[in-house]
C-alpha cells in the first residue's frame, strides 16, 4: 500500500501530483460559473470547488486559483459584482468540461462550447439554459488563502431556480431526478446515485432512515 509523506508529495512529477491530490478529496459537485464583463462578453467556466457557506443568510462560495494568469471569472465578478452557479448534468458534462480550455478574453465559452445562455428577470449575468439548478449570486467578499494564494469567493444567493417537482415538503431536493453530475479530480465525471437519507443523528439513538 503506497504511503506518502509531505516530502514525497512535493517531489512527485507535476501532473501525477495534480491528479493524485485533486482526486483524494473524493466526489465533488460539478458546476458552471457564469459571469459577464463590462464590455458585454459572457464567460463560463467549470469549477469543482463550489461549497455551501450558510443558509441564513443564504451564501455559497468557490475556490479560485492564484491570479498568476488572467482569471476571467475573477475579473468579471470584481467588475460587476454578480455571478451564476449552474449545476452540471450528465447530459452536458462533456460541454461543461470543454469550458476549462484557455479561451481568450472576449470569447464566450457559451458559444464555443455549445451551451445556451439565458437572462432571467433583471439579473445582470447569464444562466445556463441546460442546467437544472440555476443560482444567481451577488458578490459579498473574498478571502486570500495565504498557504497557496488561492481565494475563497463568497456570494449571496439572490435568485434560485429549479423544477418544482423535485423539491420535497421539507425542502430536500431529488438530485438523481435532476440528472446531477459529480466530478472526481479535474477530469472524471460520475452520475449521482442515492444510497440513503437519514434523520438528525443523536447520541444513543438509532439512526432514523427517511423516506
Amino acid at each position: 500500500m503506497p504511503k506518502f509523506e509531505f516530502e514525497d508529495l512535493i517531489k512527485l512529477e507535476k501532473y501525477y501530483k495534480i491528479a493524485l491530490i485533486n482526486k483524494i478529496a473524493g466526489l465533488k459537485s460539478a458546476n458552471l460559473i457564469g459571469t459577464k464583463s463590462n464590455s458585454g462578453t459572457s464567460n463560463l467556466a467549470i469549477f469543482n470547488s463550489v461549497v455551501h457557506i450558510g443558509a441564513t443568510p443564504p451564501l455559497m462560495g468557490f475556490i479560485l486559483r492564484p491570479l498568476t494568469v488572467d482569471r476571467h471569472t475573477y475579473s468579471n465578478i470584481k467588475e460587476n459584482g454578480h455571478f451564476t452557479i449552474n449545476q452540471v448534468t450528465t447530459a452536458i458534462h462533456q460541454k461543461a468540461h470543454q469550458t476549462s480550455a484557455k479561451y481568450d478574453q472576449g470569447v464566450s465559452e457559451f458559444e464555443e462550447c455549445g451551451l445556451k445562455e439565458i437572462y432571467i428577470d433583471d439579473f445582470p449575468v447569464p444562466f445556463v439554459v441546460e442546467s437544472n439548478i440555476q443560482i444567481g449570486l451577488s458578490f459579498q467578499e473574498e478571502h486570500l488563502i495565504a498557504a497557496n494564494n488561492t481565494r475563497l469567493m463568497i456570494g449571496r444567493i439572490e435568485k434560485l431556480i429549479l423544477p418544482d417537482e423535485v423539491i420535497k415538503e421539507d425542502g430536500d431536493i431529488d438530485l438523481v431526478a435532476l440528472d446531477t453530475a459529480a466530478i472526481g479530480g479535474l477530469d472524471t465525471y460520475y452520475a449521482a446515485k442515492r444510497i440513503g437519507r437519514y434523520g438528525y443523528a443523536r447520541v444513543k439513538e438509532a439512526i432514523k432512515k427517511l423516506d
